[in-house]
């Protein structure tokens, strides 16, 4: 007998990032009025790509909407590799300046490696330091700053669960070191059953057929079909795929996640859209990195934790 069809709760990214601002805006006004200083958040883009361009707009605008001392920093497209690790230098130096974050990609002839190792972790908000990743790996979380877009979805799983996540099964579709393995860390953390998987999978339907937390970021447009979830999962969709809308004619497209979602949703407890998801709250946890950064390099006590 096949399993009744379900009708997905829908998670409401955007909304659940206003309240996570709203509470940095909040905490942000706090530490002004107790130390005179408000968290410094400087961005670095190097090129004219118009999706990064994008990016560093909407990090720019939200910055200065939480009350941060906001930095940008765009440099042409050959900017020499010297030129923007001076830069990095320099900003590691500059005490307004609470979080560094390198818009990425950067052009090809510089070594992104190189200039991620030299931001200074406790300034390393998107999370992607050596010593970061390490201290994530390790349990760490005093101490870590942990990325972003994983962090976002943490979030977003434990505002919409009414219970503890301790004993579930997630598998985590993909395995970058910006979203699947840190994502997969956090659920450990959680004393979740993890299962990290991938497009070289066997039997990868089977696979995430078992899980009740699917959080797919494999970056292959709508990968996930709806016979894959199981009945009354709940669903994270980290992917942005553009890809053609033919019913808009001409050159139209259209954002879709690695899940097939209208599919998904047929099966699934609840599930995140694209766009609407998980893409705000990557914003929102920069935000609070660089409230957290802030704190810790002003000598002052942590707040409670958002997740």
């Amino acid at each position: 007998m096949s399993q009744p069809s379900l009708q997905a709760t829908l998670i409401d990214g955007k909304a659940v990032a206003a309240s996570v601002r709203a509470e940095i805006t909040a905490r942000a006004g706090r530490l002004f009025a107790e130390t005179g200083r408000k968290p410094g958040l400087a961005v670095v883009l190097v090129g004219e790509d118009p999706a990064s361009q994008v990016y560093v707009r909407n990090k720019d605008k939200a910055a200065a909407a939480c009350g941060f001392h906001s930095v940008k920093h765009t440099l042409p497209a050959d900017t020499a590799e010297a030129d923007l690790l001076a830069l990095v230098a320099a900003l590691n130096a500059d005490e307004a300046i609470h979080g560094i974050l390198v818009q990425l990609p950067l052009p090809g002839h510089i070594d992104e490696g190189k200039v991620l190792r030299l931001i200074r972790p406790e300034k390393d908000v998107d999370g992607f330091h050596p010593v970061n990743v390490g201290l994530l790996a390790t349990g760490d979380r005093e101490q870590a700053l942990v990325p972003c877009t994983p962090a976002g979805s943490l979030v977003l799983l434990k505002r919409t669960l009414d219970r503890p996540l301790a004993g579930l099964d997630a598998v985590v579709i993909g395995r970058s070191n910006i979203v699947g393995k840190p994502m997969a860390q956090l659920l450990l953390a959680e004393s979740c059953t993890v299962t990290i998987a991938h497009s070289r999978t066997r039997n990868l339907p089977d696979v995430v057929r078992r899980a009740d937390i699917v959080v797919a970021a494999v970056g292959r447009p709508e990968m996930v079909r709806g016979d894959w979830i199981k009945p009354g999962a709940t669903v994270i969709d980290v992917g942005i795929n553009r890809v053609p809308d033919p019913a808009r004619g001409g050159d139209a497209t259209r954002l879709v996640g690695d899940v097939a979602f209208a599919e998904a949703a047929a099966h699934a407890g609840a599930i995140t859209p694209v766009p609407g998801g998980v893409g705000p709250m990557t914003i929102a946890m920069l935000m609070a990195n660089t409230l957290t950064a802030a704190r810790r390099l002003l000598g002052l006590a942590p707040e409670p934790d958002l997740f």
